[in-house]
Formats: C-alpha cells, structure tokens, sequence
C-alpha cells in the first residue's frame, strides 16, 4: 500500500550517496535505503516493525515517501513534496522519450542533413557523456547491493546475454537474412541494457533501482559479453574483430562510467552542483543518439527497412516475453515486469558504433537503426500497459536494499 505522510527528516550520511538514514514523524520512525534525490521521493522497504510511542503496528512494506533533499548534512522539513518546475519539465521530457525517438526518426528519414552532422567520432563522444551521466548516479553501495543480490540480478544479466543473442541468432538463421544484416541482428542482440529501459520501468511500475543495477552489471559485462557472444554467432558469418569491440566497448562504455562513479564518490560537492543539468543533457544526447542512425541509414532504410522490421520487432517482443515468462517462475510481479525490459531493451546506439568502426558493411548497422525505433515503441507500449495493470498488494519483494 503506498500512501503520502508529512515528515521532519533528519540524515546521518551524505545525500547525494542515497545512504541509509531514519526518517522521524511525531511519533513513527522510519528505516530505509533507497532515494530518488532527483525526484526528491524515497522508496522505502520496512522490513522492521513501525513502532508509535504506544503498543505495536503490523509492519509496512513499499511506502512511499514525499521529501525534500537538500546538499548538506542538514535537512530542513519537508511539507507535501512540492518538487521544482524544472524536476517537473525534467521528468516529462524524461518520460516522453518514445515521442522524442519518433520525432527523430521522421526527421532522420526526411531531413537526414539535421541529424547526420554526428558521425563516428562525435557519435563516439555523445555516447561517452552518456554513459558518463549514468556513472554519476551511481555510488560504490551501487555495486555493493549487486552482491547482496546475486540471484536476482544474476537472473537478469544472464536474460541480457542469453536469452536477447540466441533469439537473435534463431531469427537471423529462420528468416535467412543476408550475412550482413544477420550479422547486425546478432550484434545489436549481443548488448548492454540501455537507460531508456531505466525510464520504461519507472513507467511499468516496476523497480527502477533493480534496473539501474541491471543496467550497470550489463554495462560492465559488455566489455567481454559482446565481443564474445558476437563472435561465437556472427564469426560464421562475417569476419570479427573481438579484440576491436572489446576495446571499443571499454573505451566508450566502461571509462566514462567508471570516471563518473569515482566522481560521485570522491567529489560529490562536486558532482551535486552538475547533477541537476545532466537528465536534460541525457535527454537531449539519447534522442540525438537515436536520430543519428536513422540518419546515416536513411537510403537503405527507404529500400530495404521493410524486410528488417519484421526480424528486429520479432527480437524485442519475443525477449519482453521470455524475459517476463522465466522471471515469473522465481520473482514476483515488479521483478518480474523489470527483468523484462531490460531483456527487450538495450542500448542499439552502442550496436550501431560498434557496426561502423568494426565492419566494413555498412548494411550491418542498418538493425542496430531500425531497433531503435521498435525498441522504443515497444518498450513504451508494454510500459504503459503494465501500468495500467495494478500490482498485487502481496507481491512479494525479491529486492534487498
């Protein structure tokens, strides 16, 4: 049951590393460790007994609790959780991303010359403030929570690089697709999650910090996972660089993201006076990210994106599926509706750098383009779906914080 209460906090770490602190009403305390600072909410798992000054409650799980943040040590109280106009416009922009990749498929397609202008070099940079926008979000206790959640979190990776490339392979090989393009399939099948699945389960009601930790496990795993897996599949098809695209792979994902973390750690006086302006700056850098491709491949997506729709949305909807279906047999609703989006959802811009710098066809970038756009609409037509479907008021929590 979720419900708003009206609080005076008090923290006892730094804001900005989302660490344990107690939040104290008249006559309620309150233990929890998770917090959006972004959105000024925090999630709270009470896993102890809520205890008023007299006699005893039944325990509270999954309250929510509107906040006020602040950047010191200090908390001043906090009425309903009024957020800033700048949170709000932030937070739309944020979840109108499937919009934004359509508009930008329009224009790719139409006015190419707009989007174009950001080839394999800049392409490279825009991906790099990418992902170093997600590392700034993310603390050393990121990391450790993965380890008091290996099962779960496990489960996920292993739906990334398991499930997404072998469905990959059997779609290419079943529909027989010409080597290049069955070669893209398997190459974009074979990559990390992507933010915009953090953005689809926030939607889907789904558990957004499983998310963000899937995402990052996935992201870290690129470095061997990719190269390996599209090796071992494509290697029959076309030549592979694995050497290549695992040094892509660590230059454009892992650094940025590492360098961003230590940030975070390190210098967070630092880091929350930037922190504001980077969602913008994420938004802004996704769409163009997911334009660009359209762009550059807008000829051939004119002459032959009709035989690739079918391959690539048949990829997405069967990973969404199968991502849900094995969740299910182990986790419950909101695990499982988060497993599965980052199964269906991954980061294709990455595919598609990898396909320039690595192949010298340029037909095997061509999926890593067209999955952009079912990512997208897919990913946002299951998230919309899922929340219009309630959770289970007994659903039970597979998430340790």
């Amino acid at each position: 049951m979720w419900h708003i209460i009206d609080m005076k906090a008090f923290l006892f770490k730094n804001p900005i590393t989302r660490s344990i602190f107690c939040l104290e009403t008249e006559n309620l305390l309150y233990w929890w460790t998770y917090v959006n600072w972004a959105s000024n909410t925090a999630v709270m798992f009470c896993n102890t007994m809520i205890r008023p000054i007299c006699g005893i409650i039944a325990p509270s799980r999954n309250s929510r609790v509107n906040c006020k943040a602040a950047t010191t040590g200090d908390f001043s109280s906090s009425s309903s959780g009024e957020t800033s106009q700048y949170e709000k416009i932030i937070e739309t922009l944020t979840t109108l991303f499937p919009l934004w990749v359509i508009l930008g498929t329009i224009i790719g397609i139409c006015k190419p010359a707009m989007v174009t202008w950001l080839e394999t070099d800049l392409f490279t940079v825009g991906l790099g403030f990418l992902m170093l926008s997600m590392g700034l979000t993310l603390t050393f206790e990121d990391f450790r929570r993965c380890l008091r959640n290996p099962w779960t979190v496990g489960v996920g990776f292993l739906a990334q690089y398991l499930i997404k490339p072998v469905l990959g392979f059997f779609i290419a090989m079943t529909l027989k697709l010409s080597a290049p393009l069955a070669t893209g399939l398997i190459l974009v099948s074979c990559c990390p999650g992507g933010q915009a699945s953090n953005v689809a389960t926030y939607i889907s009601k789904g558990n957004v910090a499983l998310s963000v930790l899937m995402t990052t496990c996935s992201t870290i795993g690129a470095i061997v996972m990719t190269p390996l897996l599209t090796k071992l599949l494509a290697g029959q098809l076309v030549p592979v660089d694995a050497a290549g695209l695992a040094i892509s792979t660590f230059q454009v994902v892992l650094v940025p993201t590492i360098i961003g973390v230590l940030a975070n750690e390190f210098f967070p006086k630092f880091t929350s006076k930037i922190i504001s302006v980077t969602p913008l700056v994420g938004v802004i850098l996704t769409t163009l990210l997911c334009a660009s491709p359209i762009g550059q491949v807008s000829d051939v997506l004119k002459t032959q994106g009709a035989q690739l729709i079918l391959p690539v949305a048949l990829l997405h909807a069967a990973a969404f599926f199968l991502g849900y279906l094995i969740s299910k047999l182990s986790f419950g609703e909101s695990t499982s509706r988060t497993i599965s989006i980052e199964c269906g959802m991954q980061s294709s811009a990455l595919g598609f750098l990898l396909a320039q710098k690595h192949f010298t066809n340029p037909l095997v970038a061509v999926p890593s383009a067209v999955s952009v756009v079912c990512m997208a609409l897919g990913g946002s037509a299951l998230a919309v779906y899922w929340r219009n479907q309630p959770i289970p008021a007994d659903d039970k929590d597979d998430f340790k914080e």
